[in-house]
């Protein structure tokens, strides 16, 4: 091990999740059993770029996963307030930010704005045909930081009642899907089952099949380079690394997907602010679901730095985010 330690890595990543910022007084999630500290998350996303930015290790980029910025600015009329302000603590960091989309980036903006807006981080894709869908409405993207590596960002919200028009085929087939098993007026709570289909309320959303067939060929072209992979998403994918109401609606598909492929490496999310973990001993995935930001106290942090090795990947997580290995199979 004290031989591991001094190895240097290949490179290094930034990674938070769900910062929610919001210039409004502390608050309780949905359900009131935890505190919310909407107006401090700015001071410590400013944390977490000032530790990248001193870093032995500068990281090539940082991962987003999603909930940059909350829900309630949209009815305050302070949504591109709120925005530019959390993007100005990214503009200090040491470098370029992969933004995932969450339901929070819904709540402020229709997907056609988002496509318009800094949270689109595409430039940064891979350059040739493959990097992103054939579909343009569909926010997912692969790029490759160093060779033999690549890391994929995924929409979670493609299929969903979020972001898309009451009027438009999308959303009736999300909605047609998501009320088989939620029959409640407010559609936020959760369906009154005991198990996974608690995953069915508005605030999740899944993958298409366009998204997954686009996947799939990233996923034969990594296996055929024998590259490791890394998927962000905003949506936690396997029922053992959050709680069922957390989960991606169609995430038995997306686990097939990755199945199939010997590359994938790992699997990172945010979206349950409590986190979680599991390492799926049938594919050798790690899963990730990141402590959110916007439940950390001010006196806290949570965020990490990924250190990147030729067999594994080391997560050293700072305030409540906890210190991971991630081997590869």
């Amino acid at each position: 091990m004290d031989e591991c330690r001094l190895q240097e890595p290949l490179f290094t990543f930034g990674v938070i999740a769900d910062v929610q910022y919001a210039d409004i007084d502390d608050g309780q999630n949905y359900s009131r059993t935890r505190d919310r500290y909407y107006r401090s998350s700015l001071q410590l996303l400013s944390n977490a770029q000032d530790a990248w930015r001193e870093a032995r290790v500068q990281p090539l980029f940082v991962l987003q996963l999603g909930d940059l910025i909350d829900g309630f600015n949209e009815p305050r009329g302070a949504s591109e307030r709120a925005l530019d302000a959390a993007l100005r603590r990214f503009e200090t960091g040491p470098a370029p930010v992969h933004h995932v989309w969450g339901n929070h980036e819904f709540y402020n903006f229709s997907r056609s704005a988002l496509l318009r807006s800094p949270l689109n981080s595409r430039l940064h894709a891979d350059s040739g045909a493959g990097a992103a869908p054939v579909r343009p409405d569909i926010y997912a993207y692969r790029f490759t930081p160093v060779p033999g590596f690549t890391f994929v960002v995924l929409d979670a919200y493609d299929v969903s009642l979020l972001g898309r028009e009451e009027s438009s085929e999308e959303y009736r087939s999300a909605m047609e899907l998501i009320r088989k098993y939620n029959q409640n007026q407010d559609l936020n709570c959760p369906p009154a089952f005991e198990d996974l289909r608690q995953r069915f309320t508005r605030f999740n959303g899944g993958f298409s099949k366009e998204q997954l067939d686009w996947l799939d060929s990233v996923l034969t072209s990594a296996d055929e380079k024998q590259e490791r992979v890394t998927i962000a998403s905003h949506l936690p994918v396997h029922p053992f690394s959050t709680d069922a109401v957390c989960l991606a609606w169609n995430f038995e598909e997306l686990l097939a997907v990755i199945h199939s492929h010997k590359c994938v490496v790992c699997y990172m999310a945010g979206h349950a602010h409590d986190g979680g973990y599991h390492h799926d001993k049938d594919t050798g995935v790690h899963h990730l679901t990141l402590d959110g930001v916007i439940e950390t106290p001010p006196y806290s942090d949570a965020f990490g730095i990924v250190s990147v090795y030729a067999d594994r990947m080391e997560l050293k997580g700072s305030g409540r985010v906890l210190d991971r290995l991630f081997l590869f199979s």
